[in-house]
């Protein structure tokens, strides 16, 4: 009989991303199918359901499983909007020519999708599942192909190329290796590099260790570690856009993390712009330094009479 596991498990195999793999989606699945909990996969229907009381409704009385009115447009824009790109579902094929604010805007199963969700749990269901995603691509893998490809490309002062996921964050960082350093930290080596999606994508530990710093799961680094062998300078660079600058706070931390570490702490908060800067002024720790991306020749100095270096 159908079940919301099911729903989800049927979702994985025609190729829907993970994001698209969830509990909700899975409802709004049993909801397009128009199936209860004593309802066998065989017995889905190709209805018209509105996104409240077509999808929303059907699974609170259904299932008992109710969403707040506020999640009307998560329904929509990650669920249902998905839904039509993998061909799982129509928009409005039933009334094709509805504006879009109309109330009666509609999904419904796609006759192709209706046909292989039909054979689920039956000795048909991997040949005919395995056709659908065949013949329509994989939802999961087309996005993640598209991701790919707005990947951020970053080369290391090595010559290595590291490649960060989308997003305004890793476009800082990238801009404090390829051109903060050369700049203000010449020859230094990146003994850390974190990403969005992968926090650990560059990590030298047996760097970090000759400096006396053994790293934890639980240590967390700043954005990007830089060190200056020439000087024995550690540059610890927070990239600011949705997270804070190096505040006194994260001072502390780090100063705790480096208890053993015989290199010079230069603390450096990096933003991409001026506007971004003044939102964050007053959270900034004195004795660190700011560095701004679209100004990427000069730095300014919380640092009383002192210039670049670390703290005493």
């Amino acid at each position: 009989m159908a079940s919301v596991e099911e729903a989800q498990e049927i979702l994985r195999t025609l190729g829907l991303p993970p994001a698209q793999q969830n509990q909700m989606s899975g409802y709004t699945l049993l909801a397009l199918c128009v199936l209860g909990p004593n309802d066998p996969w065989v017995s889905a229907t190709r209805t018209a359901r509105t996104v409240t009381k077509g999808v929303m409704d059907y699974v609170r009385d259904t299932f008992a499983k109710e969403y707040a009115p506020n999640t009307r447009e998560t329904f929509r824009r990650q669920v249902l909007h998905q839904f039509v790109q993998a061909r799982i579902a129509d928009y409005n094929p039933f009334e094709p020519n509805l504006p879009t604010n109309s109330p009666r805007a509609h999904y419904a199963l796609t006759e192709d999708a209706l046909a292989v969700i039909r054979t689920y749990g039956t000795s048909e269901w991997a040949k005919a599942s395995a056709h659908f995603v065949a013949s329509v691509g994989a939802l999961a893998e087309i996005y993640a192909k598209k991701r790919n490809m707005e990947r951020i490309p970053v080369r290391l002062p090595d010559g290595k190329e590291l490649r960060l996921s989308p997003g305004k964050h890793n476009q800082v960082q990238r801009a404090i290796v390829e051109d903060f350093a050369p700049r203000f930290a010449p020859g230094s080596q990146v003994l850390y590099l974190g990403d969005t999606e992968n926090k650990d994508l560059h990590r030298d530990d047996s760097g970090f260790a000759s400096l006396g710093v053994t790293l934890t799961e639980h240590d967390k680094l700043p954005d990007v570690v830089l060190y200056d062998r020439n000087r024995n300078w550690l540059f610890l660079i927070e990239a600011v856009t949705s997270h804070g600058p190096v505040s006194p706070k994260r001072v502390f931390e780090i100063e705790k993390m480096l208890s053993k570490c015989p290199a010079g702490p230069v603390y450096v908060s990096a933003f991409p712009n001026f506007a971004e800067f003044k939102r964050w002024i007053a959270e900034i720790a004195w004795e660190t330094e700011v560095w701004i991306a679209e100004m990427p020749d000069h730095m300014i100095h919380y640092n009383g009479d002192r210039f670049l270096g670390p703290r005493s």
